[in-house]
């Protein structure tokens, strides 16, 4: 393998994609129409023209980036390649010489176009490719033409999903060429919950279940990070907040958290981080007793205490320094102020301050919102906070529902935008929800105005931890969370409407996460069911 910096301008190399791209697009349409039934790419992108040729990708793949518009300075692009590498070799025994076949039928190099030269991971950012892999031409190239990295590493994600290795002939073909594939997101937004307050989860596991995000085109890995049972994450402003943790063996230095977002960030995945409070909040007094409202009544955390507030703030500056996403996460679900008003202290503040428990559960959360705000941070809240006080939330905010239908279609016309996550749908841990059910779930239903559809960013599959650990998890996320993933991808006049039609394809992204090391449990039964009997995995 072998990574050039291409030495031709901007201008030739584009030249040279469009009279590539104009000879594959003239040989697909020489070829009957129809034969999308059979393609195998997980999500389905946004147009796809393919043939009948079969290409075969050299041993010794050169990658070639138009180092003119994007020098590749921070090595993201380079990584991505290897990895695509390993991904195609795995432990295959390779044909070492592949010279008896025709030369203009071997893939000698993916030649590649970036037109931003930065690398800056936001949200919004471009993630849109173009694949072209022609019949023609000697030597012959790949191309991928992409407006930045975060594009050109899912083109190569792409690639991996139409190439084959062929075992009777030891190499690695590219079948139904040419291709010419263009793709874009559906929505800025796609994402994964996980849970480590629940049950710890080590780095090397989190940073598998990102690399699994990236074979599904996910972006967002939501941090649950801490709840009312453990507190795992070092906090150095307020140091014993990690007294909270299951064990001392249990924890996340922040090292540790800043290793977890470069990981996800080199993959184009934004890592959003979540500090639930007023409620979950019950781990935060083991090593502050004062934040709870009494030693027997433990949350919501106490209101009344300007510590309670100071604590807030010293975590989102010490996580501020590390989660680069534009938001944060404040939580705000299923707060029960009883403990407010039955403790003295606190009911008397309450009469002090003209309050009674439901509005001094708003001004939590608008203090919590303004401490945010300050360390430059858009907000994600559970839905409570806009059902029960919508209109005075800060208009930064996000409206992350899960529960209640009507929600979002009231929110957006609120003019908030929105992460759908409705639980009956969305919530892995909800086992006996199949995978046909996460497909059919519709982000925009019922939302018709288009400045409304607008503001829903996307959605996410959510895997709360109650039940899975390190042992289970996978199993338990994927497939299904593939099924959430195209639905959030792929335009929706693509999506099957009947997911017969997609079983078969979604039974191969299966197997192929099996084959690339992912514990992706079988499409039959619920969720991370194990096989029924004995059989081929693409009948599972």
């Amino acid at each position: 393998m072998r990574i050039e910096n291409a030495v031709m301008g901007r201008k030739g190399i584009l030249q040279k994609i469009f009279l590539g791209s104009l000879v594959v697009h003239l040989l697909v349409i020489a070829v009957a129409a129809g034969y999308n039934k059979g393609l195998k790419i997980w999500p389905m992108p946004v147009s796809v023209s393919h043939g009948r040729g079969t290409l075969y990708l050299r041993n010794d793949l050169e990658l070639r980036i138009d180092g003119r518009m994007y020098s590749d300075a921070s090595g993201i692009f380079k990584d991505g390649f290897f990895r695509f590498l390993e991904i195609l070799k795995g432990d295959h025994v390779f044909q070492t010489n592949i010279s008896s076949f025709n030369s203009s039928l071997i893939i000698k190099a993916i030649h590649v176009v970036i037109v931003s030269p930065s690398d800056e991971l936001q949200h919004g950012v471009d993630e849109s490719y173009k694949l072209s892999v022609p019949m023609l031409g000697d030597p012959s190239y790949a191309y991928i033409e992409a407006k930045t990295v975060y594009g050109a590493l899912h083109a190569l994600e792409t690639f991996s999903q139409v190439c084959y290795f062929n075992h009777s002939s030891r190499v690695i073909e590219i079948r139904q060429a040419p291709w010419i594939i263009f793709d874009e997101p559906r929505f800025s937004y796609r994402g994964l919950l996980i849970d480590t307050s629940r049950h710890f989860l080590p780095v090397p596991v989190i940073k598998k279940v990102i690399d699994s995000m990236t074979f599904a085109k996910l972006n967002v890995l939501h941090w649950h990070i801490v709840d009312e049972e453990s507190f795992p994450l070092e906090i150095p402003s307020y140091p014993k907040l990690w007294n909270g943790a299951y064990s001392s063996s249990e924890r996340y230095s922040m090292a540790q958290a800043a290793e977890i977002v470069r990981y996800a960030q080199r993959r184009g995945i934004h890592v959003l981080a979540e500090i639930d409070a007023p409620g979950h909040a019950k781990s935060w007094g083991i090593g502050y007793p004062s934040l709870w409202p009494s030693i027997n009544c433990t949350q919501p955390l106490d209101v009344s205490n300007d510590f309670t507030f100071k604590v807030i703030d010293g975590i989102l500056s010490d996580i501020s320094k590390i989660f680069k996403y534009r938001f944060v996460h404040l939580g705000g679900d299923e707060v029960n102020t009883s403990c407010w008003t039955s403790t003295p202290h606190v009911s008397n503040w309450l009469k002090e301050q003209g309050l009674n428990g439901d509005e001094a559960y708003r001004y939590f959360v608008l203090k919590a919102q303004e401490i945010a705000l300050s360390y430059g941070y858009k907000i994600v809240n559970w839905e409570e906070t806009f059902v029960n006080f919508g209109s005075k939330l800060s208009r930064e905010t996000v409206i992350h529902h899960w529960l209640r239908g009507g929600v979002v279609q009231q929110a957006v016309a609120a003019g908030f935008q929105c992460i759908v996550s409705n639980q009956e749908s969305w919530y892995l841990d909800n086992v006996g929800t199949t995978w046909k059910t996460f497909y059919a779930n519709e982000p925009l239903f019922n939302i018709r105005k288009p400045q409304q559809k607008a503001l829903v960013m996307g959605g996410e599959v959510c895997m709360w931890g109650e039940r899975v650990d390190g042992s289970d998890i996978e199993q338990t996320i994927w497939p299904r969370a593939a099924a959430a993933a195209e639905r959030l991808w792929t335009p929706y006049d693509k999506v099957a409407k009947d997911t017969t039609e997609v079983t078969e394809r979604l039974a191969h992204f299966r197997c192929l996460l099996n084959q690339r090391g992912v514990a992706a449990a079988p499409l039959t039964g619920w969720g991370r069911a194990a096989p029924m009997e004995p059989g081929s995995c693409y009948k599972q």
